[in-house]
């Protein structure tokens, strides 16, 4: 019924794809792939190993999470929230071989529950994908490139433990070869302690938010409306919260990387400190077995000493270990807050064999490590054999920053999310910022490829800040900031505010303890850009005075001096960048000229 468009189309634009389509790809996974687009000549931005190019897909389809390739090499990407028109799904079509996408189409009806819409999967001739709260699929059509016919629900969140909150609600999905489809379900805070995030607060021991989340739960892959009370079989326990999980293939199991919980040094300050707070706790590359407990709220990893530590929650000192006959460790773990968002393991043909088999996993990178830079933001690698990493991991691909330092999350130009293979073995990267897609393709010779092109990403991970542990001293980004911020608050600020950023109590207000400071930080940015006049209240006190731009100061100063008060007078927020400033500043300037 359909042979002769599936023909026509996919042998016009991937040859290896109507091929593999027709069950052929074995037989020429050792023919050198010619009809390779070529690469952009700056790769997309990216750094990557000798012999490698990037092609960039398409440039931003919106926020970009998850994505998956079918075998004509269409790609299907899910959105985090859908666009104005109510679609969520969006897929590229590239008609002429060149790697841009020349076809976009955006599609999708179906409710939305929250804003953490991730999975985008294909499975037995369905696209499966998800919002916050449910997992939907619809059927593919050979003859066209969005599916047809509505979404059909297959999972939906019946959201208990509610009353907890609920904070690590992504839905990514894995299917096994037995027709059933995995879904974690998140933990409802950080480290189920009675009051969620306080410091000092006590853990829950034994933790209620078990029974229903901190783990995953299985399902029937192919059967409508099932919920995680009536349905749900919990497969495994105590892992916090997953967004990169897939199912190895070749070892019939599945795999996850935890992210980590947060905030050690903001919770015990006298235990941890900022630096141990950058690095801790591990992000945990586990082998989930049916049955296992990874050990969540009660324990985490410390990758540095390769041990598995009793929480402070629970009564830990830092040297109380968890008994390896009860608690499942990892098969690795990553330095902390790299927030792993995507894992790939490689099957294909097109990348010199020491890839094969092994994992790819895509870091979104941090939020929580200052006084340190950020850290993540590149697509990393873990070579395997036998179902195990079989060395330590390495960096693949990164650039998708643009910057060397990244001082606050929103610097970032990109943050890679998604990861899947195109037919012909090529890897797909989405980020979530814009909606940029990458085709990292290899072109060299499979020869060629050695310790040289493993040397140069080597040294990458050991110097990038964005990816290196940080030195505890020369790399806090505050010392610097904190001492030029005092001297330009003390000449500009403190006449009214007062030294010790009380403010006079009667004319001018206290910049201690206030949201209007710790709050949203482009609004502080433009309070001082533009000045302010006007009746104000802070912390209950009314309060009407001018207060005179100060747009004549540089970026630089202008970051470091709020970076300042929001670290200072019992303040305790993040830090401002120069480049947050020069954004916010340009905007306003872009105001005013129109």
């Amino acid at each position: 019924m359909y042979w002769k468009p599936l023909q026509k189309f996919t042998y016009r634009a991937n040859p290896i794809g109507w091929l593999c389509s027709l069950g052929l790809c074995m037989l020429l996974s050792c023919a050198p792939d010619s009809n390779l687009p070529p690469g952009d000549p700056d790769n997309g931005g990216l750094f990557l190993p000798d012999g490698f190019q990037a092609v960039v897909v398409i440039d931003s389809v919106g926020r970009a999470r998850h994505l998956t390739v079918d075998q004509k090499g269409d790609i299907y990407m899910k959105l985090r929230v859908p666009n104005s028109e109510g679609q969520g799904l969006v897929a590229l079509r590239d008609t002429n071989n060149d790697g841009k996408a020349d076809v976009v189409e955006y599609f999708g009806d179906y409710p939305d529950t929250g804003n953490y819409g991730t999975a985008m999967r294909i499975y037995n001739g369905y696209l499966y994908f998800s919002t916050a709260g449910e997992v939907y699929r619809m059927k593919m059509d050979m003859d066209n490139l969005v599916p047809t016919g509505d979404a059909e629900l297959i999972v939906k969140d019946d959201y208990k433990n509610a009353e907890h909150g609920y904070e690590h609600i992504a839905k990514p999905i894995a299917f096994d070869n037995e027709g059933h489809i995995y879904v974690p379900y998140g933990s409802p805070g950080d480290v189920c302690q009675e009051f969620n995030r306080r410091p000092g607060a006590p853990g829950m021991d034994p933790c209620p938010q078990l029974e229903w989340h901190g783990g995953i739960w299985r399902f029937d892959a192919n059967t409508l409306n099932q919920t995680q009370q009536e349905h749900g079989y919990r497969y495994a326990t105590g892992i916090r919260s997953v967004v990169a999980m897939e199912w190895n293939q070749e070892e019939n199991a599945l795999y996850v990387v935890q992210h980590g919980r947060d905030n050690m040094n903001r919770t015990w300050p006298d235990m941890y400190s900022p630096w141990e707070s950058a690095l801790l706790p591990s992000e945990e590359f586990f082998r989930v077995d049916e049955g296992i407990d990874g050990g969540w709220p009660y324990y985490y990893y410390d990758q540095m000493q390769g041990k598995k530590l009793l929480n402070p929650e629970y009564g830990g000192d830092k040297k109380i270990e968890a008994d390896p006959a009860k608690i499942t460790y990892p098969l690795l773990g990553f330095p902390g807050h790299f927030a792993p968002n995507d894992l790939l393991f490689y099957r294909g043909n097109q990348f010199p064999d020491r890839y094969k088999s092994g994992a790819f996993v895509a870091f979104h990178g941090s939020t929580i490590r200052g006084p340190y830079p950020q850290a993540g933001y590149f697509v990393g690698f873990v070579p395997f054999k036998d179902g195990k990493p079989s060395g330590p991991w390495e960096v693949f691909a990164d650039g998708f920053a643009q910057l060397d330092t990244i001082v606050n999350t929103g610097d970032a130009a990109a943050r890679p999310m998604g990861l899947s293979m195109g037919p012909d073995g090529s890897l797909y990267i989405t980020e979530s910022v814009q909606g940029k897609v990458w085709r990292v393709m290899y072109t060299g010779k499979k020869g060629d490829f050695g310790p040289a092109a493993l040397a140069k990403m080597e040294e990458r991970k050991n110097t990038r800040t964005n990816i290196k542990d940080p030195h505890p001293e020369k790399d806090n980004l505050e010392v610097g900031l904190l001492e030029a911020g005092a001297k330009t608050y003390n000449l500009y600020c403190a006449t009214c505010h007062q030294r010790d950023g009380k403010g006079d109590g009667t004319r001018f207000p206290p910049l201690a303890e206030t949201d209007w400071v710790t709050g949203n930080k482009r609004r502080l940015i433009e309070i001082v850009l533009n000045g302010m006049e006007g009746p104000i209240t802070v912390n209950g006190v009314n309060y009407n005075q001018i207060m005179p731009a100060h747009n004549f100061l540089s970026d630089e100063d202008l970051a470091s001096v709020l970076t300042y008060i929001r670290k200072s007078f019992g303040n305790n927020a993040v830090s401002v960048s120069p480049l947050e400033v020069k954004r916010v500043r340009e905007e306003l300037a872009a105001k005013e000229t129109n």
